[in-house]
């Protein structure tokens, strides 16, 4: 059982197998999941009366001691560990806390988390590797290659909490920036109608979360930010740097801009939502026109053999059933 366990075909055909499972639920998910608009949207809410609890919690604890520090703070066994390696002073990324938030992360514990991960992950997966190879198989490769391999595994580990960051935030920007268009035009009739900055943003969360649930989501944080930071700059400011795109941080100025000096917001936005749309549609150009670049290799790799495979194959055959008969013909000719 061990070797079956072991052997390199049964894991490769594994590992395929879970391939194709995976290909299987990423296609079908769409068509299973549910309305996940108004559990999103109750969180937020919730999230919003927790903090404002908590805060009125920790204002009326600090007043009880005489102080009046409203600072989250975050405990627990990875909280210590961290704390105890000096994991932030010595795997220090300055914007690690940008990146978090970008890919949908907020707070003190997900930072915590990721130097956790940081700096288990390298030696994880260097240890599995050589559990692996120098204990259960080693494909007869030499010690040298032995020890690449273990540590092309730790330098994997190391970044590989780096690219489920990045990826999640490229996916999370997707999201976001395929319905902030639309968005914007339902800012724009909101403010038009007469509405003010908060409603019209608050209203545009509800109504965008059908097209997405993340720009909903950071539209519902703003409306809460509106409501308690001191300036409205610094809420806009936020949500530019959470989004961390071109589009999103022109809006932001703009808004930023009629807040100061009292320019009308709606020609501001309606310029605004033209820019997105135009830059949404280059988007859309330019994935197109690499389309063919990126097709090149699954064309060589799969359609060219089958077709080979169609054309030549019928011809293979009857020149092989040609070459059988004459044998046949003279054996069968052949004198008794």
């Amino acid at each position: 059982m061990i070797e079956a366990i072991v052997d390199p075909t049964n894991i490769l055909t594994v590992l395929v197998a879970i391939a194709c499972f995976a290909t299987i639920v990423t296609l079908a998910a769409p068509m299973m999941k549910g309305d996940r608009l108004d559990t999103r949207l109750r969180a937020v809410a919730s999230r919003r009366d927790e903090l404002r609890r908590r805060s009125r919690a920790q204002l009326n604890a600090a007043r009880a001691q005489g102080g009046s520090s409203l600072r989250h703070s975050d405990s627990g066994l990875v909280k210590n560990f961290v704390d105890r390696m000096n994991l932030k002073k010595l795997l220090e990324d300055p914007l690690v806390v940008d990146k978090l938030a970008q890919a949908g992360y907020r707070g003190p514990r997900p930072v915590t988390v990721f130097y956790f991960f940081r700096f288990l992950t390298p030696f994880l997966f260097a240890a599995l590797t050589a559990i692996y190879l120098y204990g259960i198989n080693g494909f007869g490769w030499p010690a040298m290659t032995k020890l690449s391999a273990c540590v092309g595994a730790f330098v994997a580990g190391y970044y590989g909490p780096n690219i489920y960051i990045s990826n999640k935030s490229t996916k999370r920007l997707e999201s976001i920036m395929l319905a902030f268009p639309d968005a914007l035009d339902l800012l724009l009739i909101c403010v038009e109608s007469g509405m003010s900055i908060e409603a019209a943003v608050q209203r545009v969360s509800a109504e965008i979360g059908s097209r997405s649930i993340e720009l909903a989501e950071e539209l519902s944080l703003l409306t809460a930010e509106l409501s308690y930071l001191p300036e409205r700059r610094m809420a806009y400011e936020g949500l530019a740097k959470r989004v961390n795109h071109n589009g999103v941080k022109g809006v932001m100025t703009a808004m930023i801009q009629a807040e100061k000096y009292g320019t009308p917001l709606g020609q501001a936005l309606r310029i605004m939502a033209k820019e997105n749309r135009d830059m949404r549609l280059a988007t859309a150009e330019k994935k197109a026109s690499a389309l063919p670049a990126k097709l090149t290799v699954p064309m060589v790799l799969f359609f060219l053999p089958v077709l080979f495979v169609v054309i030549l194959g019928p011809a293979i055959i009857k020149v092989q059933d040609i070459n059988k008969k004459p044998a046949s013909n003279s054996s069968s000719q052949a004198p008794k």
